[in-house]
């Protein structure tokens, strides 16, 4: 069993994250998912929510919004079309997302109905946290 996991956050303006760590906590459409070393491979979509990096002891926290995690053989990759640091993170921006959001969903149906509604969901968790 490997002793840490290669992780790798990137979204479209940088990569945010590159290093072994210990685990990363992440929100998936379908559920939280907890990636471990050696974790068996899978791709999952990722929702609005907090992705946790654990590193020797101590926890960075990441907003993410949509996306997708890749975990392979070699390691876990997270491509987020948003992402950023919780310690930049501006709560006033997130709650126009969530206004934007909450007006949106009304004329939504299906899939895209479930999306906007995981979107408002991630929205309110975090600027409540």
């Amino acid at each position: 069993m490997a002793d840490k996991l290669n992780f790798s956050l990137v979204s479209p303006e940088a990569e945010l994250y590159s290093g072994e760590v210990d685990q990363v906590d992440l929100p998936g459409t379908e559920g939280d998912l907890g990636i471990l070393p050696d974790h068996s491979p899978l791709m999952a979509a990722i929702r609005t929510g907090a992705l946790s990096v654990y590193e020797d002891g101590t926890q960075t926290y990441f907003f993410v919004q949509g996306g997708f995690a890749d975990v392979t053989p070699d390691g876990l990759t997270v491509l987020a079309e948003k992402a950023i640091a919780m310690t930049e993170l501006d709560k006033d921006e997130l709650r126009v997302q969530l206004e934007a959001a909450t007006a949106a969903i009304e004329e939504l149906e299906g899939e895209a109905a479930l999306a906007a509604q995981q979107n408002i969901d991630g929205l309110s968790a975090l600027i409540a946290g």
